[in-house]
Order: structure tokens, then C-alpha cells, then sequence
């Protein structure tokens, strides 16, 4: 007897259709699983006959041969559970062979036969789609996140006699019905821009990094602000798009945080100093994971004290910051992430703070300065569209500052007006906002800016590099976006290259 189910084998993002077949024979009896498992799929053979037996369902009494296709794919994760359990049911005849040729089965089984929550639903599902499936199975808890993919019937089941119910013809839990609307959240308490006293300059460095999508580091004394400013960006980005939304949703599925609602908003990662290489740009021990680049993808990483940061940890953004992807190589597959992330670095002048600080008495020897602002190397700064030095604030500039200071909602609405702009502009070309646009397409397909003449001195006096004098023009045209004009002008290029080598500018409109 011989029966197959449906599964979903997860490579990054990319899903691939799994066979699972169970063939019953003769011998003694016992469970056999091949097809390239890890440890927690092969464990999988006895937590599915404990899980069946408990449930008072019959297991096999000879020999079971489970079979995952194809072979030579890598297969990880305990997501497997439940096609594995509806193949076996199905060679039994527990349950009509014919319902699980066209149902994909995901969810981990419990020894009692409950039906836990696994990760990469969503980005299972849409594999699954692609393939021609058109029904799918998983634990209930997941059932809101699974009805994010259209063109799939889908049930959500608790138990494993759910399971039979469903395959059989009557289905426990109906396909899920449109959720209601949730009141607002309380604004009181939620981050604002409006909290951040005084550093006009910083602010305004903030709403063009936002404006364009533009990399950014801010170093200062401590206090002053940066940390406030980095996690403030993301109330001033636009909405994701549909398919964006999905794409970052899929990532953390696959990651395993997604609580179930499309993420519709720009994501933000900040892990700590102490982060290892793997958890900043993914990896595992066999098929590796999303890590906090890929989880900011769409949004926003930032790395506070970044100085801190190993420097390998540091030096693996360089790929990431100019592709927009991660790949990751195992000895038996290669994995591949989105990482589009706007980069945010926050650093003190050394290492006790107060080095240039007008007032305050500097602890470190000139050489451990040094040593301290070169943990960020040059290739990593050049990278970077805009830096901005944050100074101290005095009494009369916060008194000042607390009564005019701009909520996010203000500068939100600016930078809409600027991504507006850049999309008509951009459209034709295949890209969204400035900071994606290749230098190529900048100096052959858009008009050609003003102050040419600076970018110029600027590469003779060794201040910028091939790559800076493509920054220089991304920046350019988004200070043009924010001031609602259709060219780059003279006076934009300066504020540009001002705001790379982190003097500050304030461009009029």
C-alpha cells in the first residue's frame, strides 16, 4: 500500500513543492525516513506514530518506508509533521488517498496530536501556489497569516482527528472570513519626532534620508540624541506597497515573528553590539535563517555604538548595502535573502564620549581615538549618502526648540510629497526613490544637474569617490524632490556634498 501527501521545502524565500510518500510492506515493524532529513524532520518518524496512536488512530504493525522528493533537496524544519501523518493515514485508507494530492499539509505535531504553529507559512504557501495547488492545511493559530495568499482554499485545524475531518469531507474550522477592523492604536506614548529637542540640522538630515531612502550615519557626545532620531525614521516612511508588504511579511514568517496581519509598515532592526555575524546577516547550521538584514528589509537597520560591532560584523554589510541581497553558502545548498535595508550608524567621537565636546574632558589617549573612529572603515563610510554631527544642546536652544519643534505627522506628509515626485520621475526607469537609482541611470537617463563643477573640484581635491560622486546626485535629487523642484540645481548639489562630509545643510525650497 502505498500513499503520497504534500509538503513545502523552504530555501530562503524560495519554496519548493515536497512529495512526502509512504509505502507500507513487509518485515518487522519499524520506520524508516530518508530524503535528506535534518535531525528534527527525522525525529519526525516517532513523534508522528506517538502523535496518531494517541489519538487512538491505527499505525502501521509493519514496516514504513516515508520517502521525501525530490531526494536531493535538503529538508529542515518540523513543518513536515502532517503530511508525513496524512501520507501514512492515506495508505491506511483512514483517509481517501485522492483528498491529499491536492492539499498541501503544514503544522508540527504534539505527542497527544495537537497542532502546533511553524514558521514559513506564508512564503510556503505562495511556493505551493505557484505549483498548482490549490488547497492547503495548517494549524489554526495561523490561519489569519495563511489567508494572506490568494488563490488557496485553506483550513485551520487543532488536532490530528481535525485533520481527518477536513480530508474526509467535513471540514472543522470554515476557510477564515474577513477579519474586522481594529480601533487605532493609542498615539499617546508612540514615538514622534516631536520629541526630539532642537538638532534642526539632524532633523533635516533625518526627513531627506527618509525622503530618499538614503543611508545615514549620526555621531555625536552621548545624549544628544542620536538614538532618539534612528528610532523616529520610521514614522516618517511611507506605507510598503502591496507587494512589498507581502515580501517582508514572508521574511518574518519565515523568521518566525509575524503575528498574523500583513506588515504594512516600514520594519526597524536594531541589534545589540554584541550581535554575531549570523544573526546580523543570517545563517544556521544547515539551512540558514533571515538575519537582521534581511528582517529590516524595506526599512530600517540601525546599529547604535557601531564602533562596538565587530568589525567582520560591520565589514559583511558592504555586499548587502550595494546589491540589496544576501547570499549564504552551506556545503549542501545556497540560500538567498532579500536585504534592501536603509542603513543607520550611531557613534560616539571615542570611547568615553567626550572627545571634541566643548566643556567636557576627554579620558582617551589620541591613538585610542583614532583607533576607535577607524572600527568603522573607510569602504563602509563611503557607502554611507549623509553624515551628521549632533552637538549638545544649551538651556536656551531646548526652551526654544520644545515649543516648534514638527511631529512626525508633519514631516511625514513632505517626505510623501518627495517619494511622489521621485516615482513619476522613476517609474519608466523600473525604480521607486533615489537611493536604488544606479549611478549609470543617474548620469544617462535623467536630466543633467547643476553644479557639475563641484562634483568636480570635489573628485580633484580627493573629497569624493566614483561611488560618493553617485551618492552626491542620489542626494541631490531628493533635496530637488523636497523642494518641489524638476531639476537638480546648483545650490542643491552644494548642500549635497555638504551633508557627505557631515557639515550640515539646509537647502530652501
Amino acid at each position: 500500500m502505498r500513499a503520497s501527501a504534500f509538503s513545502v521545502g523552504l530555501i530562503g524565500l524560495e519554496g519548493q513543492l515536497v512529495e512526502v510518500e509512504a509505502a507500507l510492506g513487509g518485515g518487522l515493524p519499524r520506520t524508516v525516513l530518508v530524503g535528506l532529513p535534518d535531525t528534527a524532520l527525522y525525529e519526525a518518524r516517532d513523534r508522528v506514530k506517538a502523535a496518531i496512536q494517541g489519538c487512538r488512530l491505527k499505525w502501521p504493525d509493519q514496516l514504513v518506508t516515508i520517502n521525501l522528493t525530490p531526494a536531493s533537496l535538503p529538508k529542515s524544519g518540523t513543518h513536515y509533521d502532517l503530511s508525513i501523518a496524512g501520507a501514512v493515514l492515506a495508505a491506511l485508507h483512514v483517509v481517501p488517498p485522492e483528498s491529499v494530492l491536492t492539499t498541501v499539509l503544514l503544522g508540527e505535531l504534539g505527542l497527544d496530536g495537537r497542532v502546533r504553529a511553524v514558521r514559513g507559512v506564508l512564503p510556503g504557501l505562495l511556493a505551493a501556489v505557484e505549483a498548482g495547488m490549490t488547497r492547503a492545511v495548517v494549524p489554526a493559530s495561523q490561519l489569519r497569516e495563511a489567508s494572506l495568499v490568494e488563490g488557496l482554499a485553506v483550513w485551520g485545524i487543532d488536532t490530528l482527528p481535525d485533520l481527518v475531518e477536513v480530508l474526509q469531507g467535513r471540514p472543522v474550522h470554515p476557510t477564515l472570513t474577513p477579519r474586522a477592523d481594529e480601533p487605532p492604536a493609542d498615539a499617546i506614548g508612540q514615538p514622534d519626532l516631536a520629541d526630539v529637542a532642537g538638532q534642526t540640522e539632524a532633523r533635516f538630515a533625518l526627513e531627506v534620508a527618509a525622503a530618499g531612502r538614503h543611508h545615514l550615519f549620526l555621531h555625536g557626545a552621548p545624549g544628544v540624541g542620536k538614538s532618539m532620531l534612528a528610532s523616529r525614521l520610521p514614522t516618517i516612511l511611507p506605507d510598503l506597497s502591496p507587494a512589498e508588504a507581502l515580501e517582508v511579511s514572508a521574511i518574518h514568517s519565515l523568521a518566525g515573528i509575524l503575528d498574523g496581519d500583513l506588515v504594512t509598515r516600514p520594519p526597524f532592526a536594531d541589534p545589540l553590539h554584541n550581535a554575531s555575524m549570523s544573526s546580523l546577516v543570517g545563517g544556521g547550521p544547515r539551512i540558514a535563517r533571515p538575519g537582521s538584514v534581511s528582517l529590516a528589509h524595506r526599512g530600517v537597520l540601525f546599529l547604535d555604538e557601531a564602533p562596538e560591532f565587530p568589525k567582520n560584523v560591520i565589514e559583511a554589510l558592504r555586499t548587502p548595502l550595494e546589491t540589496g541581497w544576501v547570499t549564504i553558502a552551506r556545503s549542501q545548498v545556497t540560500c538567498r535573502f532579500p536585504a534592501r535595508f536603509q542603513l543607520v550608524l550611531a557613534a560616539n567621537p571615542c570611547q568615553c564620549g567626550n572627545f571634541g565636546v566643548v566643556g567636557l574632558h576627554c579620558k582617551c589617549a589620541p591613538m585610542a581615538v583614532r583607533h576607535y573612529q577607524d572600527r568603522i572603515s573607510g569602504p563602509i563610510i563611503d557607502r554611507i549618502d549623509l553624515q551628521q554631527h549632533l552637538v549638545p544642546l544649551r538651556n536656551a536652544n531646548l526652551k526654544a526648540s520644545l515649543s516648534r519643534a514638527e511631529s512626525s505627522a508633519v514631516v511625514a506628509g513632505r517626505v510623501a510629497e518627495a517619494r511622489e515626485r521621485q516615482g513619476r520621475r522613476l517609474a519608466p526607469l523600473g525604480f521607486q526613490v533615489n537611493g536604488e537609482v544606479p549611478g549609470s541611470v543617474l548620469r544617462h537617463h535623467l536630466p543633467p544637474p547643476g553644479g557639475g563643477e563641484l562634483i568636480d573640484l570635489a573628485l580633484v581635491r580627493g573629497q569624493l569617490s566614483a561611488r560618493g560622486v553617485d551618492k552626491v546626485l542620489r542626494v541631490a535629487w531628493t533635496l530637488a524632490d523636497l523642494g518641489g523642484r524638476d531639476a537638480v540645481e546648483v545650490a542643491h548639489v552644494r548642500a549635497a556634498l555638504a551633508m557627505r562630509r557631515g557639515e550640515g545643510a539646509e537647502v530652501a525650497a
